[in-house]
């Protein structure tokens, strides 16, 4: 099986590192003619173009920062989609337009799944990381294989499009517990309290959390570096809202979300990295949101396995 891959940045970088790693027959893609050097060193071919990706793959899998960039680079790949072709969005987009773009490429006679990934870089540098995918099952069986090599967790969500509903709202949940890790600690500073202690206090309570565990360190190192930057979560979070939106749910917390990392953005910057959240309460507090031993940069210690399926029920 010939696998194309366009975007090479800081998720698809890796995904597509699993890839040619696990010994696919890998054709990469990108606008930075650098991202695409580093890849055919290590032994992938360059695509040169979305449509010559499609003319020669059996599945194409794209990782964009946006709708509009998957749209735009299917639309250079349609007139050559047809019967056993694949696309696979991993990209976190909007499920409405996912949709829309997987029904041209499914009339055309491929076959289209969002495909979109949680867990942070640093999981889907080892092939660690979580994968959702809404497709029909019979796609499903096809991509499973390759789902298996970039992911250790993957679930079968339902129909195309189900899988960026869930996406969505994983990624308003960690951003509503980056605040809350902001707050917490910020208080607990304010209070006396050795952030070291706070951490671990955390880490083995009922407040714990994923976004704790991982970013909360890169926080109190200084770092604040988690490869993902505020315009990102931005777009995501609104995702999310628009979804409330559509349905007449009536939030509270998510408008002050959207509100804050705003205020974030005027601050530092539109594409500051998200964890710099925390500087709004250094700024308003004269606090350091600081402690030793914390490490710069996450990384997975995790052996790389091949991943499974995740049944939503058991049998």
């Amino acid at each position: 099986m010939k696998v194309g891959f366009i975007g090479l940045g800081n998720v698809g970088g890796k995904l597509s590192g699993s890839l040619l790693r696990n010994g696919i027959d890998l054709y990469v893609h990108d606008l930075n003619d650098e991202f695409v050097a580093g890849k055919v060193a290590k032994g992938a071919k360059d695509g040169m173009s979305p449509a010559a990706l499609m003319q020669v793959c059996d599945v194409v899998i794209t990782c964009l920062p946006s709708p509009s960039a998957s749209a735009a680079v299917l639309d250079e790949m349609m007139p050559h989609v047809g019967t056993g072709k694949i696309w696979m969005e991993m990209s976190t987009t909007d499920a409405g337009e996912v949709e829309r773009l997987g029904r041209l490429v499914i009339d055309a006679g491929g076959a289209a799944v969002d495909c979109p990934v949680s867990g942070g870089c640093h999981r889907a540098d080892t092939g660690n990381i979580s994968i959702f995918a809404g497709c029909d099952r019979a796609t499903f069986d096809r991509i499973l294989p390759l789902l298996t090599i970039m992911g250790r967790r993957v679930l079968h969500t339902g129909d195309l499009g189900s899988a960026s509903v869930l996406k969505v709202m994983t990624n308003y949940l960690a951003t509503v517990n980056l605040i809350s890790v902001c707050e917490a600690m910020t208080v607990m500073k304010a209070a006396g309290m050795d952030l070291a202690t706070t951490f671990r206090a955390i880490s083995m309570s009922s407040g714990t959390s994923f976004v704790h565990e991982t970013e909360s360190q890169l926080i109190l190192s200084g770092s604040r570096d988690v490869n993902f930057t505020m315009d990102l979560v931005q777009k995501d979070i609104g995702l999310f809202q628009k979804l409330a939106d559509q349905f007449n749910v009536p939030l509270e917390v998510s408008p002050l979300i959207i509100d804050i990392m705003s205020d974030g953005q005027k601050r530092y910057g539109e594409r500051a990295q998200s964890d710099r959240i925390i500087e709004r309460l250094e700024d308003a507090t004269g606090l350091s949101i600081l402690a030793d031993g914390f490490p710069q940069e996450l990384v997975d210690d995790e052996p790389e396995e091949r991943g499974y399926e995740v049944r939503a029920r058991s049998s």
